[in-house]
């Protein structure tokens, strides 16, 4: 390809889901992406939260990551504080992670499953896109810009490259991205001090020695194996973290480690390894002219609570349609200035989230002998409660996003709309149409804005809705106006909501 619409750099998950968000509207877009296949080695994220469950569903595939999830949400809903697999349980959670929400507040409820079961999904489904490329085994390498173009030099692991002109790019490619670098933007923030030791095992044994029945996460709080570990799949495949572990001693106590989190010696194959230490970073700028960043090249934070993926997807929906707006032409140039406007807020407030949650670790719960001490375990269970709480329960930390600081939302809106069902299963958001959708208890009163969008060439689906106000909401599910009766200048407002 020598030349497209949009050039993604990266396709992991935000990679592939801002194609998706793209190639939906018809946009030429092309992803490149180093990696031939999908590794499993390294689970990364398991937590797909229901705000990415939402927008799975409105492209048409929750339904296939849950036939994929090796977890059903009605498997378990628990996280589990204990000694160990086999020792005394300290505390639970619940309804965690947005696995059982209020009913009605969301569209869909949260998916545990690894990062690598919604890239492979998300790989199928750019496939099935006619105006979607994934280049995988090419890799960017270098780029330049002008007021018209970004030419990208590819080089296609054979050691040939080739230039693709690209109207904009999304640098999509991760902590190391060649993007970021190459349009100068910086991280700016903090490392953790205390480093971490993931590992994937293999033990088919190791269920017969759980006594908290089944979990989603379990923290196991011991000397020789403060961690948190969980079940890649009910077949005995199981990821670990062990917290404040360097590299060579993890490598060198691996068996010790999973002996520790289990309470009894088992059998068990150690599959892969991953050192990694947390980083609280936020990028300086995600524009640069053509060129805008999204995900882990943009933002990084701890993992604990589970968003940092789930906000790269956010980044991708709001960028997607903003960019295919744009070349369409039934957008204006308020709508790109308008990403880094919606986006830093929640990024930022994820980052401090994620590092709250990570201020009471296993490590920090290592207080008298649990396993023989009572008092000492009401203690724990406590503090467990009163500090951990917020990690698996923060359904308003990712429903309740308000853009009420863009420049393309009016006052009194930014809000997600509110979600309901309309029988039978039916969500209100299936009903939303794929440009902008008016909701109304008033059709006459609708006409103003009818009118306007005419005038403009703008898709409006205008949907009967009971309730004392008119809401205009954009193909993300946020409103971006509000009113008891139409306004006085209807264009105006639309020339606002769509960036000018």
């Amino acid at each position: 390809m020598d030349r497209c619409e949009v050039l993604v750099a990266g396709g992991g998950p935000v990679g592939l889901a801002t194609a998706v968000e793209l190639g939906r509207r018809g946009i030429d877009c092309l992803v490149v992406e180093p990696r031939p296949s999908v590794s499993r080695s390294r689970p990364r994220c398991k937590t797909v939260n229901v705000r990415t469950m939402e927008h799975l569903q409105r492209w048409g595939v929750a339904d296939r990551l849950r036939e994929r999830a090796p977890l059903p949400v009605d498997w378990s809903q628990d996280v589990v504080f204990c000694t160990s697999l086999s020792g005394h349980e300290l505390s639970r959670f619940r309804g965690v992670l947005g696995l059982a929400p209020e009913e009605g507040r969301c569209a869909e409820p949260g998916q545990q499953a690894p990062q690598y079961v919604l890239e492979e999904l998300l790989r199928e489904v750019v496939a099935e896109i006619p105006s979607c490329t994934l280049a995988t085994g090419s890799r960017v390498v270098a780029l330049e810009q002008d007021e018209d173009a970004v030419r990208v030099t590819v080089d296609d692991g054979a050691g040939s490259t080739r230039v693709v002109r690209a109207s904009y790019v999304v640098g999509a490619d991760g902590p190391r991205s060649v993007v970021r670098e190459q349009v100068g933007a910086d991280y700016l923030g903090e490392h953790a001090l205390r480093p971490n030791f993931g590992m994937v095992v293999r033990s088919p044994d190791l269920w017969r020695h759980v006594r908290h029945g089944p979990a989603v996460q379990y923290w196991t709080v011991n000397p020789v194996a403060p961690a948190l570990m969980g079940p890649l799949e009910r077949d005995g495949t199981w990821w670990i973290i062990a917290f404040g572990v360097e590299r060579a001693d993890g490598e060198a106590r691996a068996r010790e480690i999973v002996d520790a989190v289990a309470g009894v010696p088992v059998e068990a194959e150690v599959l892969s390894t991953d050192p990694w230490t947390a980083r609280m970073q936020l990028v300086d700028r995600l524009r640069v002219g053509r060129v805008l960043l999204a995900g882990d090249a943009a933002h990084l934070n701890p993992p604990f609570g589970g968003h940092g993926l789930n906000t790269g997807i956010g980044d991708a929906v709001d960028l997607g349609w903003k960019l295919a707006a744009v070349l369409r032409g039934w957008g204006g140039p308020g709508l790109l200035a308008s990403y880094e406007a919606e986006r830093r807020p929640v990024q930022e407030r994820v980052i401090h989230a994620a590092e709250d949650n990570m201020k009471t670790l296993s490590t920090d719960l290592l207080v008298g002998d649990l396993d023989r001490d009572a008092a000492a375990r009401r203690a724990a269970h406590e503090r467990i409660q009163e500090t951990k709480r917020a990690e698996f329960h923060a359904l308003d930390l990712v429903l309740d996003v308000v853009h009420d600081r863009s420049p393309v939302v009016c006052p009194g809106a930014g809000d997600r709309l509110p979600h309901r069902w309309l029988g039978a299963g039916r969500s209100l958001y299936d009903a939303l149409g794929p440009v902008l959708t008016l909701l109304t208890p008033d059709r006459v009163a609708a006409g103003a804005f009818t009118d306007a969008a005419r005038a403009r060439g703008v898709d409006l689906r205008v949907l009967d809705e009971p309730g004392p106000e008119l809401l205009l909401v954009r193909p993300d599910q946020h409103v971006v106006w509000r009113g008891a009766a139409p306004p006085p200048d209807a264009p105006a407002v639309l020339a606002r909501v769509l960036g000018g």
